[in-house]
């Protein structure tokens, strides 16, 4: 059970150093409506919205372990070439959490790594890709993030690789939280998929339960 007064505390030490609630989310792999409650109730109030979080520390602290996660999204992502009948030119991680996964499935699949930064306010800007690796342009590009809560970053990151030139053809993440089956009109695969199904797991009951788009 995740203890909600932590992940409140959590949230306004964010949101004290200046991240956004969008932000925030991505940060604790919560969504926007679970942040804003955190941030305005989380400390006294007693019914959460339902929501899925998702922590993966004991992964994250092993490379060994990260390369064999590595290796499942990387066998999914190819099982999704192979029903497109063309391969991809590279893996484009979405910093930060997606990053180190899509250096290893680079390596695996033979592709060239891309890094995207999403922007730093949703709707207000773009985001930028590392020129410290590939390039997008002429390319058919694979996403990989970590967890899918509102798939704001991916569609920012889809967007704005067909903006640069590029084709994304499939967004891959480790947890799926969402009932999304593809974004912006591309193939979404989750190696976990995770939704809430009544109440919440946060604490409370269901009178703040929210579905699932």
């Amino acid at each position: 059970m995740v203890d909600v007064k932590e992940l409140a505390s959590r949230a306004m030490e964010l949101h004290r150093k200046g991240l956004k609630p969008m932000e925030i989310g991505d940060e604790l792999h919560l969504s926007p409506d679970t942040v804003g409650y955190l941030l305005e109730e989380g400390l006294e109030g007693t019914l959460p919205p339902s929501d899925v979080k998702i922590g993966w520390r004991s992964v994250g602290v092993s490379p060994k372990r990260m390369r064999l996660v590595s290796e499942v999204l990387a066998d999914i992502a190819q099982e999704e070439m192979t029903k497109q009948g063309r391969p991809a030119d590279a893996v484009a991680g979405i910093a930060i959490n997606g990053v180190p996964f899509a250096l290893s499935m680079a390596e695996i699949m033979g592709l060239e790594t891309i890094v995207y930064r999403p922007p730093p306010e949703r709707g207000k800007s773009v985001g930028a890709f590392s020129s410290n690796y590939a390039a997008t342009a002429g390319k058919r590009v694979i996403l990989v993030d970590d967890v899918l809560s509102t798939g704001h970053a991916m569609e920012f990151a889809v967007n704005d690789i067909k903006t640069s030139g590029g084709e994304p053809v499939l967004a891959v993440v480790m947890v799926n939280k969402s009932s999304l089956n593809e974004i912006v009109g591309i193939p979404l695969r989750g190696m976990i998929r995770a939704r809430s199904i009544g109440g919440t797991i946060l604490g409370g009951g269901p009178l703040r339960s929210f579905a699932y788009k």
